[in-house]
């Protein structure tokens, strides 16, 4: 097949001698003679044709690997590029004995097959890559005294750089890139690679240290709310961008009902299409692909290709076989008019696009609403799923190993109180632990002995805790250790004293993490979402997140089990696969400032608790009067039974009955691990891999051992410590604050260890529902108004995020309207055209007029959230989608139970604060009796916000905008019927039919929400105002500028 195959072309050209364009690429790339074209290759080059001015030559591989360049045809314009087993040298050669116009240019391409001068080259343009550093080694596993690696980061010349971080071989051929997660997320590595099937990335949860072998690119990672974007350019002047799911979430490829893997168009930015200039310029590849990376409103360039084309696009190709057509012409025949024909040739018999399906899909609708309201907005605050109980043990320690442990840790500060989190550090602790606990128990004799025997047990909790888990990660467990006394003694040189702490309080936190069964609840409920929050087309909310019109963003506190339970419902909501850890430093971000901590209100909750414990034991029947019958929620106290203080010494007696039968257990265990003198009679438990399971147990439940990681030890420990703290024999006094803790530990043992066969367990977790489902509510004031206080003061800052959320998608919407409104107008006259003529003269502005005019259209989005958002958006010209301009913003707020019970009292009540008085409630009558009953807001319970905005309503009518508010009650089942606990449906907080507007929902939110003004300002750069910003929606083929013929003192902002 070595004869060079000349394509002959169209009729036009006026008799003129046609220009000769070389093909000088592998056959592979673009198929030769009779053989069909590669798509994309072949689509543009049979249009570039179709004009009748160019004569296309076909090298073939015969020509190009065998023969002498002096034989090889003789062309006017030549495209060639490498690919694997490509003569890049000899085409060189070529290129500088014939001397045509070269589409690409050959020399630089030798660039792009190493990282480090891809990186160099584009911060010598000014190209924005991400912040990276260089491990060069000169052979395999050679040691490096800049580089460090710790368990968290990596240390370059210096420059640290913090898990999640890049790892990428140097060579621009190894594809095997390397993303390192941190412990606080579980650890792990996930590897990417070039599509193989429908995979496109792998997870390591095991493996954490970096490579060695060769030389290395590291890099911060860049969260991009899980898409990438492809750039595409034909020329400095053109460029098309596709959005895709990213390798870096699931690994798993998204196709359509063609195996084809689903891109979407979108538009750039004007300062993305000015790097797409740059690109093309400082690469000297007219033709050229590149990956841009899009975070927190700021882009960047984090791999260039070179020569790409966009797959199954004919409007794509239509306008590069145009683009090129000029920048051809200009080079070679610059007396030829480039301006583009009426009609383009290949226009009359073209084949109509079929539309994509995903091949996954979810569609429903709750509740209903005429046909002309859109959703705008849906927003969400939700409870983490179920969880371990959470546990805390504290000792007074007094051993020199572990204050000198405080002192490795806090830089040696005598006063300062230290935190350990790492691993490394957390191994130090449990090294020194293993060493203080006494091997053998000693039998209790005097009431010293006794504390020391108290003392010692304590440090056997506090190892078999660090021992369980197989290896440490600070979402789990935390360990506090606090000075409480000093003496002064002499420093080691013998100048002068210097303090010195000789007794310390340890904390350890540890337990509340989130169970197989909470892990299912979160996905379950993501699906749910998926299938019903967002009604409209037919392949729902995943077509519209695919394709830029889903605006979403996940926020988390800071606690491992909310984290975790965000990255479950992330994986239910957007159908990913595989293990969490990937999801959740993805898609996952952390804000405790919103979401955390009870700090504002903790005067106020104390005070309620002290009521509520006055009212509890008083002894006296609670009786539900003052005048409130229709209202009982308004006494004081409201939902306690009325023979609580006849339940506390039942609770206490149930308590000391389950906590003797989990001893004798103990007990055996602790018998078997001194005869084994290590844990090794427990089947290893590891907590990483555990966050990737759904299911149970079994192994450990056959074994007749407690679910998840916890001993029979800890076990007790666990009980021991609740009956010690809910009732003091000595001083005769209940701990009503103790009783959700109670409540909590029999429901976890019901659902998880019912193989245990607890006798009266049963009984106990139903008087201390009944103490529990009075005492929770109520720790959030006894009363609506301390209720209201305590929750706007809990949940300011979200109530704010909320309102911001809401405006912001308001203005987004009028805007939108207001301009769909007048290209309305302007397109009445222009029905009758032809899309043809969008090619036409009418679009041959004079450059400079252009350039200016796209500029001067960059908004920056002032008002937008404190989370530096910039609008993307889906290209309208090229997407096959029947609403491109729809748009939902979504906000996800995972907390814990606080901040639910905040905010739904918040919502409640709003309307008894004095500014709003006289004001209805946000929340109807009938729900508000709902919401007494409804006793307790349990696991993944949630609060949802929709936003609708009618269509057929003037901009300015506040009915324009109406909010649906719904809740659910979470896993709302007794464990004594279930085991997962499914989670209960919404039920509505409004009647059916009333309209509750955006302007009555600001007013009532107002006085509670942290103003607008307080958040941070959004640092975003200079962004986009969206899909229909007017530059992009009139221009698509801007000013065809001569490539070859860049002058430098054009407008430096390009399109």
């Amino acid at each position: 097949m070595g004869v060079v195959t000349e394509a002959g072309g169209g009729g036009g050209g006026g008799g003129e001698k046609k220009i000769k364009v070389g093909v000088c690429v592998m056959e592979k790339k673009v198929k030769c003679g009779s053989e069909v074209l590669s798509a994309p290759m072949g689509q543009i080059l049979d249009r570039l044709q179709a004009f009748g001015e160019f004569e296309v030559l076909y090298f073939g591989d015969k020509v190009i690997l065998e023969d002498p360049i002096e034989s090889w045809p003789i062309c006017d314009c030549l495209i060639a590029f490498y690919s694997t087993g490509y003569p890049l040298e000899k085409a060189e050669a070529y290129a500088t004995l014939r001397k045509p116009f070269l589409v690409n240019e050959l020399v630089p391409q030798h660039l792009l097959h190493d990282r480090r001068k891809v990186y160099e080259r584009a911060e010598m343009f000014g190209i924005p890559v991400p912040r990276y550093a260089l491990v060069n080694r000169e052979f395999p596993y050679q040691e490096l005294d800049y580089f460090i690696e710790q368990e968290d980061f990596v240390e370059v010349h210096g420059s640290r750089f913090w898990k999640p971080f890049v790892e990428k071989p140097v060579d621009g051929d190894d594809h095997s890139i390397m993303i390192y997660y941190p412990s606080a997320a579980g650890g792990g590595m996930k590897e990417l690679f070039r599509k193989v099937g429908n995979r496109s990335s792998d997870f390591h949860p095991d493996v954490r240290r970096v490579r060695r072998e060769g030389s290395y690119i590291y890099e911060e990672f860049m969260p991009t709310g899980g898409t990438d974007v492809k750039v595409y350019t034909v020329g400095p002047e053109y460029a098309h961008a596709e959005a895709r799911k990213s390798p870096v979430v699931d690994g798993v490829v998204m196709r359509n009902p063609d195996g084809k893997e689903v891109r979407y168009p979108v538009l750039l930015t004007p300062n993305e299409k000015q790097m797409a200039r740059d690109v093309c310029i400082a690469f000297r590849q007219a033709v050229c692909g590149f990956d841009l990376l899009r975070c927190e409103g700021r882009s960047y360039v984090c791999d260039v290709n070179g020569w790409s084309f966009v797959k199954n696009s004919y409007k794509y190709y239509d306008d590069s076989a145009c683009v090129l057509r000029k920048m051809l012409l200009d080079a070679k025949a610059p007396h030829l008019s480039s301006a583009i024909p009426p009609t383009l040739p290949w226009k009359v018999n073209e084949t109509v696009q079929p539309s994509e399906g995903l091949t996954r899909q979810g569609s429903g609708i709750i509740g209903t609403f005429g046909h002309s309201e859109e959703l705008r907005c849906v927003i969400a605050i939700i409870r983490h799923g179920d969880r371990t109980p959470k546990q805390k043990v504290k000792l007074k320690v007094t051993e020199e190993k572990l204050l000198n442990l405080m002192l490795k840790y806090n830089g040696g500060r005598p006063r300062s109180e230290t935190k350990l989190k790492s691993a490394v550090q957390l191994q130090d602790l449990l090294d020194a632990t293993r060493i203080l606990v006494p091997r053998t128990r000693p039998g209790r004799e005097s009431d010293s002995e006794a504390e020391d025997f108290e003392h010692a047990e304590k440090l056997r909790q506090v190892k078999a805790v660090l021992e369980e888990g197989g290896h440490f990660s600070g979402i789990y467990r935390k360990v506090q250790l606090k000075p409480l006394k000093w003496v002064k003694v002499p420093k080691s040189n013998g100048e002068g004293e210097e303090e010195r702490p000789v007794e310390a309080l340890m904390v350890l936190k540890y337990g509340g993490v989130l169970t197989h069964a909470g892990r299912k609840q979160a996905e379950e409920l993501g699906r749910y979402f998926r299938n019903n929050m967002y009604p409209g087309e037919g392949t729902g909310l995943l077509r519209l997140h695919s394709t830029y019109r889903h605006d979403l963003k996940i926020y988390s506190s800071d606690e491992g089990r909310v984290q975790m339970s965000a990255a479950a419902f992330a994986k239910g909501l957007l159908d990913l696969e595989g293990q969490l850890t990937p999801i959740l430093v993805s898609l996952v971000s952390k804000d405790s400032s919103m979401l955390d901590g009870l700090d504002n209100a903790s005067s106020e909750m104390e005070e309620a608790k002290a009521r509520l414990n006055e009212i509890i034991t008083s002894a006296a029947k609670i009786v539900h009067s003052n005048g409130f019958s229709e209202c009982p929620w308004m006494t004081d106290g409201a939902g306690l039974p009325s023979n609580a203080s006849e339940l506390l010494p039942k609770l206490v007696t149930l308590t000391k009955k389950v906590t003797e039968q989990v001893r004798l257990l103990a007990k055996d265990e602790d018998e078997e691990l001194t005869v084994t003198s290590s844990y090794e009679a427990i089947p290893p438990y590891d907590q990483a891999k555990a966050l990737g399971k759904i299911n149970i147990d079994i192994d450990r439940i056959a074994a007749g051992l407690p679910c998840g990681s916890e001993g029979f030890l800890l076990m007790y420990a666990r009980w021991k410590k609740l009956e010690r703290d809910l009732y003091n024999e000595r001083k005769v006094r209940f701990d009503i604050t103790q009783i959700p803790d109670v409540y909590d530990s029999c429901k976890y043992d019901l659902l998880h260890n019912a193989h245990l066969n607890l006798e009266g367990l049963d009984e106990l977790f139903k008087v201390s529902q009944l103490l529990a489902d009075g005492v929770i509510p109520n720790e959030y004031g006894i009363n609506p108004k301390q209720r209201l206080k305590i929750g706007s003061k809990i949940a300011r800052r979200l109530l704010g995020k909320i309102l911001i959320d809401l405006r912001n998608t308001r203005e987004e919407a009028i805007s939108v309207a207001e301009l769909k409104c007048n290209e309305d107008r302007q397109s009445t006259s222009k029905k009758s055209e032809k899309e043809d003529t969008d090619y036409q003269l009418k679009h041959s502005i004079k450059n400079d007029d252009v350039r200016r005019t796209s500029t001067s259209d960059i908004s920056m989005d002032q008002d937008d959230d404190d989370d530096k958002e910039t609008k993307y958006r889906l290209d309208p010209k090229y997407a096959n989608v029947k609403t491109p301009g729809r748009h939902v913003r979504t906000r996800l707020y995972f907390t814990s139970e606080s901040h639910i019970h905040s905010l739904m009292n918040v919502l409640r009540y709003c309307n008894l604060d004095e500014s709003l008085q006289g004001e209805d409630s946000l929340v109807c009558q009938n729900a508000l009796e709902r919401l007494y009953k409804t006793k307790e807001l349990d696991y993944m319970s949630y609060i949802v916000l929709r936003m609708f905005e009618n269509t057929e309503v003037a901009l300015e009518d506040p009915k324009r905008f109406r909010i649906e508010m719904t809740f659910s009650r979470g896993a709302d089942l007794s464990p004594l019927e279930e085991h997962t606990l499914p989670i209960m449906g919404p039920e509505r907080l409004q009647e059916v039919g009333s309209y509750t507007t955006l302007e009555k929902m600001e007013m009532m939110f107002r006085p509670f929400a942290m103003p607008a003004e307080d958040f941070p300002p959004p640092s975003a750069p200079a962004g986009f105002s969206g899909y229909f910003s007017k530059s992009a929606v009139l221009e698509r083929l801007v000013n065809l500028w001569p490539f070859h013929k860049h002058d430098k003192h054009a407008s430096a902002n390009g399109k």
